[in-house]
């Protein structure tokens, strides 16, 4: 099992390219969330490095010239990590660390170094590992040293076999013994939710850092850790919550993010089941965040990936006491943009045709609380009636000053 470790802050510079595909507001956008996450991992960024490519080029993803300058200014500045904002291939990576002699990250690396951090239970750690190793066996070197021990035994080792054909065989190993580990976790998961009985389950899904724990415990007035970093939650709790005379169950489920590295979605299988045998999806999304729209979309993406899609959901947009806009001057013919939409503008957009329950809150001051927690009942009480028909006699009252009290 990989051992936790405690992150100094070390010195680093992030690397991405404007393409075709990704304009330059769009790759500030994307740096800015590269920079979030390497604070998260332990590192502070002394400077970013972008340039214009028609694609990315195939020895040393940026231009040699580029790269040459990244080495000097990482020479000079005493620079340990050189991190690219999208995944670099095998030979990509060997080439820039053969040219550079620093440490290369790309995102991917850097949201698994993340989650090993994050990862508490012995289950989380177990699909971490997983996703780690998966992710290193097509990236080892002739540098590489050795993981362990060699196997010894007659019939071990074949007639001159290198010292990285030997880390291959111990790394493939060990992701055999970890998915069959993982199978065996699957199968207890499993027994767990059929054991849930007939309650409604709900579970909370969206972008990374849009505060689903802070949610969480106020709904479920329990102690889920949260905090103002990416993925604080990787490990799914699960919490009892009942409002009016209504109990349902409540996923607290790990938070998605733009470019999530398949190997986590593989090895996260079951965390992402709970989202898949869930009857409702309570999507969150941080209002206040100048992105929000693109979250949503890498949320939906994820749903539609796993086949979660086509659930009951409601919108809840949270944050609304951290929302700012700018405010045009009437006099200001410029063209407005996303900066200068207000909350109540914001409401009348696609949101006031949306197919799902909106609603707009803070779980912070919880303000518009109440007028969450009477559309989540309406929802799950729907699903309840639905499921046991002749039931509906529980379902006759949702006590405005009873939950006011209550929180």
């Amino acid at each position: 099992m990989l051992e936790k470790k405690e992150h100094n802050y070390e010195k680093a510079v992030l690397v991405g390219i404007i393409t075709q595909n990704q304009d330059e507001e769009k790759l500030v956008e994307y740096m800015d969330e590269l920079e979030f996450l390497a604070f998260t991992a332990g590192a502070t960024v002394q400077k970013r490095f972008t340039q214009k490519l028609t694609q990315p080029d195939s020895k040393t993803f940026i231009g040699s010239g580029k790269a040459l300058e990244i080495k000097e200014y990482v020479k000079e500045n005493e620079i340990g990590t050189v991190i690219f904002d999208d995944e670099l291939s095998p030979s990509q990576l060997k080439n820039l660390e053969r040219e550079m002699e620093v440490k290369i990250l790309d995102r991917t690396n850097l949201i698994l170094d993340i989650f090993a951090q994050r990862a508490q239970t012995s289950y989380a750690r177990t699909q971490v590992e997983l996703a780690q190793y998966q992710y290193l066996l097509p990236r080892l070197t002739r540098m590489w040293t050795h993981l362990e021990r060699q196997k010894g035994g007659i019939g071990m080792r074949g007639p001159g076999e290198t010292e990285i054909e030997t880390d291959r065989r111990i790394i493939r190993d060990r992701i055999t013994l970890l998915k069959d580990k993982l199978k065996t976790i699957d199968k207890q998961m499993a027994t767990q939710r059929n054991n849930r009985g007939k309650v409604v389950r709900a579970a909370l899904v969206g972008y990374t850092n849009v505060g689903k724990s802070t949610l969480m415990n106020s709904l479920s007035k329990s102690e889920v850790f949260a905090e103002n970093k990416l993925f604080a939650t990787l490990d799914t709790t699960v919490r009892k919550v009942v409002i009016g005379n209504l109990p349902f169950l409540l996923t607290d489920t790990v938070g998605f993010i733009r470019k999530l590295p398949t190997q986590l979605v593989e090895s996260f299988k079951s965390t992402l089941d709970e989202v898949r045998e869930a009857d409702l999806l309570i999507h969150v999304v941080d209002i206040s965040h100048e992105s929000f729209e693109d979250h949503i979309a890498s949320v939906n993406q994820i749903l539609m990936d796993i086949n979660a899609h086509q659930k009951p959901m409601i919108m809840v947009f949270n944050k609304i006491d951290d929302f700012s806009y700018e405010k045009k001057d009437e006099d200001d013919l410029t063209p407005s943009s996303k900066k200068n939409i207000s909350l109540d503008e914001w409401k009348k957009t696609w949101m006031a045709k949306s197919k799902y329950p909106t609603v707009f809150i803070s779980a912070l001051t919880k303000e518009n609380f109440l007028e969450m927690k009477k559309m989540i009942y309406d929802e799950v009480m729907n699903i309840h009636i639905s499921r046991f028909p002749y039931n509906d006699f529980l379902f006759e009252y949702f006590d405005d000053e009873e939950e006011e009290n209550n929180n």
